[in-house]
């Protein structure tokens, strides 16, 4: 963690001349002045030492920020194609042994809080299998986010939307304030999209400002825009508030993971990619992807497919949390599984968690059990492949 020191200006003053013995009058020339200051430090360098560094809730949020590594995304409420999504409990006893056994640490839990609002569902519906995972976790030693995810933000209605969200957030800071600080996430609002990047930034600092009212040590999760984009992070300007991790997602390259992705588009039908780049086993581009960004990220993957790439693009965000000197968080990574082969899925997964872990940023996997999921199958160690196991294992 880099310490970033503040830089003071120094006047000269009776009370340091008196201290140093130069005389009552401060009506002194620059140069006497400096070496004033120059004798206080070397006579004294305790007072050197005193200036202040990082406030102690950011070390707290730096301290909570660690504690999420090797978490794993569980989308289940966030399942809003599956009509039976409220009706059952995905997060079995068994499914907590298998994440224990499998080294996870912290859980990740998207709901689709406007989905269920738009459908008249009551509150209490959602809250309820929340507060059972809550109790799941604490019983099994996970980490928690709650992350409000799938929202209706954008530049058009940011007022209306900010409300919205804020009055969610209120009833859950109320609703699970006596939760441990050390133990339970908020993530505020998942991927806003593209937009003008003080809109966004303000719309944070209101949904900030409205759950300190209530909440003054929760730790809280916030992304840029564009999607928790790398690239918009490293131009995000840090907010006021200390206790606050700073998220984003990676899916590098995106011509990899993302192959045939239904929900994407033609920019991303080309299929068989590889990880890394092979030149034998890269397919031919799909027609449907030309004229699109799928083209370009097409002709780049012979420089953009491999592990330096991946490093590459992680410094950026490492980078910029070293400026701020601020805590921050991969929320996402992984690879949808339905096209691309399984040593390659493995390939990637392993140099993510590796680069991740060298550059001491916490990761979340996406996901658990959905078409992101580690397994070939239902979550089970017998349906882990055993590549996934080894890359699971690599940067404990």
């Amino acid at each position: 963690m880099k310490i970033t020191k503040s830089h003071h200006t120094y006047l000269c003053t009776f009370k340091h001349l008196m201290n140093l013995r130069f005389g009552e009058k401060c009506a002194l020339s620059f140069k006497i002045c400096t070496l004033a200051l120059v004798l206080s430090v070397l006579m004294f360098p305790h007072i050197a030492k005193s200036n202040p560094s990082t406030p102690t809730a950011r070390l707290l949020a730096f301290k909570r920020a660690k504690s999420l590594d090797n978490g794993v995304s569980v989308s289940w409420l966030n399942q809003t194609w599956n009509k039976d999504v409220l009706t059952e409990n995905a997060l079995k006893t068994g499914d907590f042994t298998l994440l224990k056994q499998l080294g996870f640490k912290s859980i990740r839990l998207p709901v689709a809080f406007e989905f269920f609002e738009n459908q008249q569902i009551p509150d209490e519906q959602i809250f309820s299998h929340i507060d059972n995972i809550v109790k799941q976790c604490s019983l099994y030693g996970f980490k928690l986010i709650i992350d409000y995810h799938d929202g209706d933000f954008n530049e058009n209605n940011f007022l209306l939307e900010t409300k919205r969200v804020i009055d969610l957030w209120v009833k859950l800071t109320k609703r699970y304030k006596h939760v441990s600080a050390d133990a339970l996430f908020f993530e505020l609002y998942n991927e806003p999209p593209h937009m003008n990047p003080p809109i966004w930034k303000d719309a944070a600092y209101n949904m900030v400002t409205a759950i300190r009212k209530i909440d003054n040590n929760r730790t809280l999760i916030i992304g840029a825009s564009n999607y928790n984009s790398i690239y918009e992070l490293s131009r995000f300007v840090r907010l006021a508030d200390e206790n606050i991790i700073y998220t984003f997602h990676f899916y590098e390259p995106f011509l990899f993971t993302h192959q045939g992705a239904e929900w994407i588009g033609d920019q991303e039908s080309t299929v068989g990619v590889p990880f890394p780049y092979n030149a034998e086993k890269f397919p031919i581009i799909n027609p449907k992807a030309k004229n699109t960004d799928g083209e370009k990220n097409y002709k780049e993957y012979p420089i953009d497919g491999n592990e330096q790439s991946v490093r590459d693009k992680l410094q950026i965000v490492k980078n910029w949390g070293d400026k701020y000197d601020v805590p921050i968080l991969c929320g996402e990574y992984g690879v949808y599984n339905k096209y691309a082969d399984i040593d390659s899925r493995c390939r990637y997964i392993k140099t993510v968690r590796q680069t991740l872990k060298t550059l001491n940023i916490p990761g979340i996997l996406w996901d658990y059990n959905s078409n992101f999921s580690l397994f070939n199958g239902s979550p089970s160690i017998e349906n882990l492949p055993d590549c996934m196991k080894e890359a699971l294992k690599s940067p404990r």
